[in-house]
């Protein structure tokens, strides 16, 4: 996140997406401690009950709160953290256009509408703060509910303008215009789009219910990704649009994705064949144990830090970094070093 984060709008939601896991996390636990069923073991602390009418009955409020729930929330409330802050992740180095650049012709539409979904949030919290930085140098207020209120009418003033500017670029470049079909193709490449899906999602349903074997699970998981990606071949060829510039695709880009792909169904096979507890348990307390399959799965997800291309902002914003340092060095190799008390000629120069 350190080496590859740029100076966009949307590169803040990596910390907004750690202070709502984090949040998740400790509310999680208050409603564990607070109306968690209750667990046998290892007693923390003892809270006062409130008894319930008989209309609530098996709800619990308040009483002994045990060291084996509040393991299990956390564990709970991790995952939960993890998920967000991936999220959050993804979010914050994803450029929009970049990413727009990169979908297929075939969901197009399906993959503007998601990246606008995404942006919208760290977009209008840059906005917010522009808006708030502007009425602290004007000497108005712009803290607390007073402050935020007045803020919000320039934030919305200022999203539809971008939202209609946008909606214009788009019409401009011919956004939404495809070839002229006929009826029969579009119904086969539907066709094959939803049956390609529906067995990826049947072959993933039997790897994690283990109701097959888990080489027919993937076998049905490859004959439906490859029915599924003709289907959107066939699909792409309607949609007529160019990329200026696109993004090259060499081989740190192919191990970016390769390790994503390989610690996906890595884990999902490690959990279906049983080899890892990837749940540990919480009774009886004992640390979790640290498999060598799991940790060898975490480095290869980990690749990614060593070996994704640098984002174009963050490549120049070095490359300029290093000449200014280079120059300013040169400048200080080349300038005279004076000993002592000047001569004569150089006090009169």
């Amino acid at each position: 996140m350190s080496a590859r984060k740029t100076s966009a709008p949307w590169a803040s939601a990596y910390r907004a997406a750690l202070v709502v896991g984090g949040g998740a996390l400790v509310i999680h636990l208050v409603i564990e401690a607070l109306f968690g069923a209750p667990v046998p073991g290892t007693v923390l602390v003892t809270l006062p009950t409130v008894a319930l009418p008989q209309t609530f009955a098996g709800v619990r409020v308040g009483g002994a709160v045990t060291a084996e729930a509040m393991l299990g929330a956390t564990y709970l409330g991790l995952q939960f953290a993890a998920i967000v802050a991936s999220l959050g992740a993804a979010n914050a180095l994803a450029s929009p256009a970049r990413l727009l650049k990169s979908v297929p012709g075939a969901v197009y539409e399906l993959g503007v509408a998601v990246v606008v979904a995404l942006t919208v949030v760290p977009e209008a919290l840059a906005q917010l703060q522009q808006v708030r930085r502007a009425r602290r140098l004007r000497g108005r207020e712009d803290r607390g509910l007073r402050g935020i209120a007045a803020s919000l009418g320039p934030v919305l003033h200022s999203a539809l303008e971008r939202s209609l500017g946008q909606a214009a670029a788009m019409d401009s470049r011919g956004y939404g215009r495809q070839r002229v079909v006929s009826t029969g193709d579009r119904r086969l490449t539907a066709t094959l789009v939803l049956t390609g899906l529906l067995g990826v999602l049947l072959g993933i349903y039997a790897l994690l219910d283990a109701a097959l074997a888990p080489g027919l699970a993937l076998s049905v998981v490859a004959v439906g990704t490859g029915v599924a990606l003709v289907g959107f071949t066939r699909a792409g060829r309607r949609v007529t649009r160019t990329v200026y510039r696109p993004d090259p695709w060499r081989l740190p880009e192919w191990l970016v994705a390769g390790s994503g792909l390989f610690a996906g169904v890595a884990v999902m096979l490690l959990g279906a064949t049983g080899t890892v507890a990837l749940d540990p348990t919480t009774s009886p307390l004992s640390w979790p144990p640290l498999p060598v399959a799991a940790v060898l799965v975490v480095l290869v997800a980990a690749l990614p830090a060593w070996v994704a291309p640098m984002p174009p902002g963050v490549e120049v914003g070095h490359r300029r970094r290093a000449s200014a340092a280079a120059a300013s060095t040169a400048r200080a190799a080349t300038t005279p070093v004076h000993h002592g008390a000047p001569g004569p000629s150089e006090v009169a120069a």
